[in-house]
């Protein structure tokens, strides 16, 4: 016992506790449960323990980390009480793999290498299906032992159970010899390896082959020497086992690094080598863009409005108002490459900086041009731009005006009705000509 080590497990038992198991042979399922737990190292960094209890309903009893040392595990086990009738085998299985062997339930992440594995004692026939649910059980990771007893059907437990079967089902004539079995599970589940007992006498790194047997490797660098114990420091670059498209650059302790030979960059495996990228070392010449092609070639490219010159370096614009650097506060007006000028909408004159407009102020022309005439262009150019809410005002200019008669009157009121029966009389953005309504 002393020279034995379990390995760590998230081990579920499964046991049938239907109508056909009686009471005293229920007890020594239990017992063969409690000895089994004896001969395993319990704890939350070791071996954690589940029951799943199952007839025609099913019962977990606890989860895998309900208890973490073997005391309060064993007097667990031994107050479970049997359930009812039926044999739900499949059903049991199901329930193990959703609710026992789930992270939440205390069963170890995949990155931590922990076995899952299985153990259902039955003595006979499913009442459900098993094959399709043992085979999801296996291929989810879960190592499954079947052990039948007295009428337990040997088919069902070679579906139930993982390859090789011949390790993996067991079968007993009665109750009173399954006790038998848990010195088999301690020899399936604990070794003389000494490998974890430390014995080894290995400088690096132990292996363990199985059935007691082992053998030494070395670290990454260096040589397993004669003796197949002690390890002795390589030269890789030597050995020209080092991978380096270049140069190989030995460090110490059987260790190296590659390099790259000038004008070449060492790539992210660390190993190869590509011609640097001209552009990320700024020595491309490219005034706006450049463009890195691989394998050391690049080509220059320009902003948008810009048109590569000759030289396949330099840009020149051509269309400024494109550019968007104008300066006009209304309209850039393009004369050509890297020419323009600016104008203002309808209504607005430009100022003396040639950029910037004024609005006009419609009472300091009204002795030039009549309030009709106006009011009727600022009507149609608000309704041309879609400004109806400022097209609405300069009618309401219109219908205010004395010099007009009753029957011009209506028939602006007529135009009016008609355009704002289809466009509601409102602006989405206060309109440019609004401004010039004022006053």
């Amino acid at each position: 016992a002393g020279v034995c080590k379990s390995r760590p497990l998230d081990l579920v038992f499964i046991i049938d506790s239907s109508r056909s198991v009686r009471p005293m042979e229920f007890t020594k399922v239990k017992t063969f449960v409690s000895r089994i737990i004896d001969t395993l190292d319990i704890g939350a960094a070791n071996t954690r323990v589940a029951v799943v209890n199952y007839a025609s309903t099913v019962k977990i009893e606890f989860y895998l980390q309900t208890h973490s040392d073997k005391q309060s595990l064993k007097q667990a086990v031994a107050r479970i009480t049997p359930l009812s009738t039926g044999t739900m085998s499949g059903l049991a299985i199901q329930t193990a793999m959703d609710e026992a062997f789930t992270v939440e339930a205390g069963a170890r992440g995949p990155s931590s290498n922990i076995p899952k594995v299985a153990i259902i004692v039955t003595d006979g026939r499913p009442q459900d299906q098993v094959d399709e649910v043992a085979a999801r059980a296996r291929a989810s990771g879960i190592e499954l032992y079947a052990v039948g007893v007295d009428r337990a059907d040997m088919e069902s437990l070679k579906v139930i159970a993982s390859e090789p079967l011949d390790e993996h089902v067991f079968y007993v004539e009665t109750y009173g010899v399954i006790e038998k079995l848990s010195s088999r599970f301690q020899e399936t589940f604990c070794a003389v390896d000494p490998c974890m007992l430390g014995t080894h006498q290995c400088q690096h790194v132990c292996i363990s082959d199985g059935e007691g047997k082992h053998h030494c490797e070395c670290s990454q660098g260096y040589m397993l020497n004669a003796d197949k114990k002690t390890c002795s420091a390589t030269d890789k670059c030597a050995l020209n086992t080092h991978g380096c498209a270049h140069v190989c650059v030995n460090d110490r302790a059987g260790s190296y690094h590659c390099e790259c030979y000038e004008g070449y960059t060492l790539n992210a495996d660390k190993k190869t080598c590509s011609a640097q990228d001209k552009c990320a070392f700024g020595a491309h010449g490219c005034q706006h863009i450049c463009v890195n092609d691989g394998a050391g070639s690049h080509h220059c490219e320009c902003f948008e409005g810009y048109t590569l010159n000759a030289d396949k370096k330099t840009c020149s614009a051509h269309d400024k108002c494109a550019l968007g650097t104008h300066g006009c506060q209304h309209i850039c007006v393009s004369d050509g490459p890297a020419s323009y000028h600016c104008d203002c909408f309808p209504g607005y004159n430009l100022n003396e900086d040639k950029r910037t407009c004024s609005a006009l102020h419609l009472r300091d022309y009204e002795d030039i041009i009549s309030a009709v005439e106006i009011y009727s262009l600022l009507a149609l150019c608000a309704c041309s731009s879609r400004a109806f809410g400022t097209c609405s005002k300069a009618f309401i200019k219109l219908e205010s005006l004395e010099t007009l008669s009753s029957e011009q009157k209506q028939q602006y009121e007529d135009l009016a009705l008609e355009i704002f029966t289809r466009h509601p009389p409102k602006d989405n953005r206060k309109s440019e000509l609004d401004s010039l309504l004022e006053g």
